[in-house]
Formats: structure tokens, sequence, C-alpha cells
């Protein structure tokens, strides 16, 4: 079967190692299936072409000998289907699996990345620091309460299932803000998930693409 993901060619470096791809990557990894990628720049992502296959113009999309998709929490559920490794085979293990990549992209990414905004990429602008106290206290309390179901266990499941991928790439972006400093075991949590061999593939070939492509 030939998989092809679609990445952008370069991004500024503050978005390097963050770009959605990692997911698919990373997924695609852990399932130990071989990938093309088709790297994208301003001008593909306008086309008419592309905004058929993604059409937010974003990446990643994907494509198999089978289905033609878009959005990475989907993508990565398409792959799980395939791989024990990032989904059981019983019913009710995939179902958790699945629960957990929603949960991850509904109850815990747009928190955290409001969260950003504010803390981040608008530090010191007037609306942004009336806005960070607010921001952060809904976000400690969807942190809080991941925090109580994951406890001492090493994965959300008890085993490294993509519902845990999926988690690790929306934690990880709260790293630098200091958010997750509070909830020591979610920090061990996503260091675990990020030392998985499967991650530091991914996140290499991510890198190599900008820096092969880096602007003179």
């Amino acid at each position: 079967m030939t998989i092809r993901l679609t990445a952008f060619r370069w991004v500024p470096p503050f978005a390097q190692g963050y770009v959605r791809d990692l997911r698919i990557r990373w997924a695609l990894e852990e399932a130990g299936l071989p990938y093309e990628v088709t790297l994208i720049d301003p001008q593909i992502q306008a086309s008419e072409s592309y905004r058929q296959w993604q059409p937010f113009g974003q990446v990643p999309a994907y494509r198999d000998d089978h289905v033609e998709m878009f959005e990475s929490g989907a993508i990565v559920l398409h792959i799980a289907a395939m791989s024990e490794t990032l989904a059981p085979r019983d019913e009710a293990g995939r179902a958790r699996a699945t629960s957990w990549v929603i949960a991850a992209l509904n109850s815990i990414e747009p928190f955290a990345q409001n969260f950003i905004q504010v803390a981040e990429f608008h530090a010191g602008e007037a609306w942004a620091q009336a806005q960070r106290a607010p921001a952060e206290a809904l976000l400690n309390q969807r942190l809080a309460g991941l925090s109580a179901w994951l406890g001492d266990k090493d994965y959300l499941e008890g085993r490294f299932t993509a519902g845990d991928l999926i988690m690790t790439t929306v934690l990880r972006e709260l790293v630098n803000s200091g958010a997750l400093a509070p909830f020591a075991n979610l920090d061990a949590y996503r260091a675990r998930c990020e030392a998985r061999p499967a991650f530091g593939r991914a996140m290499e070939a991510q890198m190599q693409t900008f820096r092969e492509n880096a602007p003179a």
C-alpha cells in the first residue's frame, strides 16, 4: 500500500517540530508503515487542486490506496485501525482509544491553544494580560481532570494507544509556558511518550525537511 501525506516545505523556527503532520508521521512510525511526503508551499496551499484534497489548505492531508482524508485526528484514527500498536483489536479497547483521541482534540487542545495565545504569542499586550488568568484557570481545570485520571499510570489506558499520541502532541505545546509545571505526572507522561523511538524518527523526519529547505 502506498501512503502519502502532505507537509510544509518550511515554516519559521517557532513552529518547527509542532506542525500537525508530525502526528501522522508518528502514527505511521509506530505502525511500521512506510510513507511518502508531498511538500507544499503557500502557492500550493491556495491552489484549487490542493483545496480539493484539503478544503482549508492546511497540512496534513493523507491518501492511501483506499481513502483520501484530511484532519490529523481522523487520519491517526484511520492508521490506528491498521495497527494494534495504536489501538487494541477488541471493540471496547478501540472505543476507549478513540475517546481519548477526541478528548485530546476537544477537551484539552482548545483550552491549551487559548492559553498559549495569551501567554506566549500575545504576551505583553493589554488584552492578553487581562485574559491570562481566566484562560489559565480554565486550562488548569481540564489538566487537573486529566492528571487525576492518569494518576501513576504510564499511559491513559494502561498501554500506549493513538489517544496517548494525540494527547502528547497537545501537552508538549504547553512546556514553554510552564503550564505543565503544577502537574508533574502529566509532564512525566509527556516525556515518556516523547521518548518512544517512533516519536524520535517522526520528529527527525520533519526537522530534516525544514533544514533542507531553509531560506538562504
